[in-house]
């Protein structure tokens, strides 16, 4: 069975967003904590009767940045407990302390969001990206973003540029989440760090992809999806049903982004109408492919559990 997970981050999900619309209906809810649950053709609705029911090891600690590598290797951080676990792709914890605070002289405060450039595992830790050797996961040394208060999200782009989100909040006393006003884009190229937007019209960015036009973004504290060009100006802005942004990935030509407001992820194309493609999924967070079996990697940090879910 799973331990229940420390959510910290719920006052997120008030940070300037928009009433959310009611999630789609579906006639049965989907399988049990921890399941593969198989998607129709048209990601119209789950179909549960087809689910295959895998229980995942449990001992999340507010479980977040899934990341996939075709060599079968999953890396999911957990926020609270200080540790990055690697995982196989059938859901068995293969090495629970990959990076731990503590261990090898690693120092790691909440990681969130990671990435992989010219060997080296990237991992956002409140104002710091951390540097971790891809295979041993030793400490390779620290960025310190100057200004950032929530450093969240990181996509690699062409040439190892290491694009980092401040969503631009903090911690409050009671355990919510306030703005800071510190929204940013940034990009780590050759070790040094530069702005790539920073703004309050970022929205709180959190989520980051990069395809091949260029860097999506979403926000946190509102409904948009959009991209940042060379000057950091916003293009391809989208609007979606509901706010609370978090996580994205592409799958095929579309784009999946879950809605803490909306208890979904969204199916769609930029400049296009986004629907709901997974329904009644309190706390999806932020999710990742795994392209080789098309599978969706979902943490559900309200549910103590990380669901995988097969795309067709």
């Amino acid at each position: 069975m799973m331990k229940t997970i420390l959510v910290l981050a719920a006052g997120l999900l008030t940070a300037g967003c928009s009433t959310a619309p009611a999630p789609a209906p579906v006639a049965e809810k989907p399988a049990a904590v921890g399941s593969i649950v198989r998607l129709d053709p048209a990601f119209d609705a789950l179909v549960p009767k087809n689910a295959q029911i895998e229980k995942l090891a449990g001992g999340f600690t507010f479980t977040e940045g899934p990341l996939w590598r075709p060599q079968g290797v999953l890396w999911f951080s957990d926020v609270v407990g200080n540790v990055v676990r690697q995982w196989s792709p059938d859901g068995k914890v293969t090495n629970a302390k990959f990076i731990a605070a503590g261990q090898k002289k690693v120092k790691l405060d909440a990681p969130k969001g990671s990435g992989i450039a010219d060997g080296i595992f990237y991992v956002t830790d409140i104002k710091v990206v951390r540097k971790f050797d891809l295979k041993t996961g030793a400490p390779k040394g620290d960025i310190a973003i100057a200004g950032a208060t929530f450093l969240n999200d990181i996509a690699v782009g062409p040439g190892g540029k290491v694009y980092v989100s401040d969503s631009g909040v903090k911690g409050k006393a009671d355990g919510g989440m306030e703005p800071t006003g510190t929204d940013a884009v940034y990009v780590i190229e050759k070790g040094k760090v530069k702005p790539v937007a920073k703004s309050k019209d970022l929205g709180g960015p959190n989520g980051l992809l990069w395809t091949d036009k260029g860097l999506i973004v979403v926000g946190i504290g509102g409904n948009e999806a959009y991209r940042l060009d060379d000057k950091g100006a916003k293009q391809d802005v989208t609007k979606l049903p509901a706010g609370g942004l978090d996580g994205l990935a592409a799958f095929g030509d579309s784009l999946l982004i879950t809605s803490w407001q909306a208890s979904a992820i969204f199916k769609g194309k930029m400049g296009d109408k986004f629907e709901v493609a997974f329904p009644d999924l309190k706390g999806a967070a932020d999710i990742g492919i795994d392209t080789k079996r098309s599978r969706l990697l979902v943490p559900r940090l309200l549910d103590s559990a990380i669901e995988i879910y097969e795309l067709k």
